[in-house]
Order: C-alpha cells, then structure tokens, then sequence
C-alpha cells in the first residue's frame, strides 16, 4: 500500500469541486459520509487551520448552507480527514471482528 503525500492531496483536492458545485449545498452522500467520520474535534481543528468558523463548516455539512470556494478549502480538508478515519475505524473493526470471532469458538 503506497502512502500519500501531501502534494499528492493538495492535487487532487483542486479537482474535487467544479465550479458548478459552488452555491449549492453538498451531495447527500458527502454529507453522510462526513457526517459518520468526523468528529466535532476533527471540525474545530479544520476551523482553525482554514481559518473558516465551525459553525460555517459544520452547516455546510449538515447541508444548510451552500458550497463556497472560500469554505470549500475547509471541505476539502474535512474529506481528507474523513477518508483518513474511516480506514482507522475499517482497522478497529477488523480487530473487533478477529476478537469477537476467538471469543465465540471457545
């Protein structure tokens, strides 16, 4: 499994919104997904490395305000975040499973 770097993210970040999704809310799907992989601590700290309020952030997510390409750095950095829990929570899972399966054959 290769790793990636940050020029790697930085690239294909500038493709991930056109501006025909800029003054709309975000997809359904992102939304969810956002939504199951973060934490209020991962919005704080994205708020303050974009320099975009939470409260922005999080209504963008929750769909009640449209996409900007101001607020879309901090989605940006919010899907990276994302994608980078749930392989996390993917590998805790998995450990769980190994775990839980051991304790039901005894």
């Amino acid at each position: 499994m290769g790793t990636l770097k940050s020029s790697d993210l930085l690239m294909n970040s500038n493709k991930m919104f056109s501006k025909s999704d800029y003054g709309k809310p975000i997809g359904e799907l992102l939304s969810n997904i956002l939504r199951r992989n973060l934490s209020k601590t991962d919005y704080a700290n994205i708020a303050a490395r974009s320099n975009i309020s939470f409260s922005t952030i999080r209504d963008v997510v929750y769909r009640s305000n449209s996409l900007t390409e101001a607020n879309a750095v901090a989605i940006k950095l919010l899907v990276h975040a994302a994608f980078e829990n749930a392989i996390a929570y993917k590998l805790q899972v998995e450990g769980d499973i190994m775990f839980l399966d051991k304790m039901l054959k005894i």
